[in-house]
């Protein structure tokens, strides 16, 4: 009998009568149908149609964002939050390396390149005592925070609340304040995640959300940018339809524009989607006591929502002892049928971004080497 086979059992009866078990499926119990039919009835299925407004809304009001913009998907939220925050060719984005790689990818479509900082443990989101270790080497210079070591400039920082912990993001945002650094919440997998009574996204200048198929909702592929500032909202908005100027028949663009609206067949999954999420949230919550208490009595290491937070609980995450122990639950419960998942690599560690700078990264490597994510769908 193997090691692992009681934590199998468990986890099969978690989810009964399934030859597989996946990492996070979606869940389809409410309107989603009846709006998908709606907008196929109403031809508007692109990116025109009344429930990319309604998704707008309903985001709005669940996040308590002055404004929301749909998109096609949460990197293309993320690239656009970037631009909008200032960021060139050749700048520095401060980011951390445990995240996945959409998070670089942005970063990279602007000419700029990633500088990591390493992860708390407590959050598994960006170290706030790493961050400011960093800082040390940065200057203000005629207003622009400067990267001494490299003489890049400094003109965003993104955290990213992993696997939906939100991370110590006001403490983030104070210090890049004084450094005129703007921040953008990588909030992808934190829809319903609060910190300190606030929605994760809410903190930076820009918050962005994913609705991949995996997330805790999903509408196929989306996702949102959310900001109180009304300025670079409508100018997100603009970006994101072509910069194409309003008019009953012309076709005019004032900017390079991009075609990362959301379309209303996807916006329809998504309300649909919204409209259960606290639903979702709860159930998953309960999931999560059960693995926390069963985890507990078999002496391995759950991973608990940080303090001062209410955590999605997105994906949830057990630590090993060394990567030897990951590596052999990882091999035992994939060959039985249940899915299982190390954290990414550490972006620092992939070829396309192994010569950025790094600070010490002592805990990013520690996560690297023993978290394992384990099924987490709404049952």
């Amino acid at each position: 009998m193997s090691k692992f086979d009681k934590i199998i059992d468990f986890i099969k009866n978690i989810y009964p009568n399934q030859d597989f078990i996946p990492l996070h499926a979606p869940v389809f119990n409410g309107n989603e149908k009846k709006y998908v039919l709606d907008t196929i009835d109403s031809t508007f299925v692109s990116s025109v149609g009344a429930y990319v407004n309604q998704l707008e809304g309903m985001m709005k009001e669940y996040t308590g964002a002055k404004h929301a913009i749909a998109v096609v998907n949460g990197t293309s939220a993320l690239h656009m939050s970037l631009l909008l925050s200032g960021v060139e060719r050749g700048d520095l984005v401060i980011t951390q390396a445990l995240s996945f790689v959409a998070t670089c990818n942005a970063i990279s479509y602007l000419g700029a390149s990633p500088a990591f900082v390493d992860v708390d443990k407590k959050t598994m989101g960006m170290s706030v005592a790493s961050l400011k270790d960093f800082l040390k080497d940065v200057k203000l210079v005629e207003g622009k925070a400067t990267h001494l070591p490299s003489g890049k400039i400094i003109r965003a920082c993104v955290p990213m609340h992993t696997f939906g912990f939100p991370c110590e993001v006001d403490e983030i945002v104070n210090l890049c304040n004084e450094y005129n650094i703007v921040v953008v919440e990588d909030s992808a997998e934190s829809i319903g995640s609060f910190y300190k009574g606030k929605h994760t996204g809410r903190y930076g200048k820009f918050g962005v959300f994913s609705f991949n198929g995996n997330k805790t909702i999903t509408s196929g592929s989306g996702g949102v940018i959310i900001t109180d500032n009304e300025e670079l909202g409508k100018k997100a908005k603009h970006l994101t339809t072509q910069a194409k100027v309003p008019h009953k028949w012309e076709f005019f663009h004032d900017n390079v524009g991009y075609n990362y609206r959301c379309a209303n067949i996807n916006a329809a999954l998504a309300c649909a989607q919204l409209e259960q999420l606290e639903d979702f949230i709860d159930n998953k919550r309960k999931l999560s006591l059960n693995y926390k208490d069963f985890f507990f009595k078999e002496g391995i290491e759950f991973v608990d929502e940080p303090a001062n937070s209410r955590s999605n609980f997105w994906l949830n995450v057990v630590l090993f002892e060394n990567i030897n122990e990951r590596d052999a639950f990882l091999t035992e419960t994939n060959n039985n049928g249940v899915m299982t998942r190390p954290v990414w690599t550490l972006l620092n560690k992939l070829p396309m971004f192994e010569d950025s700078y790094c600070t010490d990264l002592s805990t990013s490597n520690w996560f690297e080497a023993r978290a394992v994510n384990i099924p987490s769908s709404v049952k």
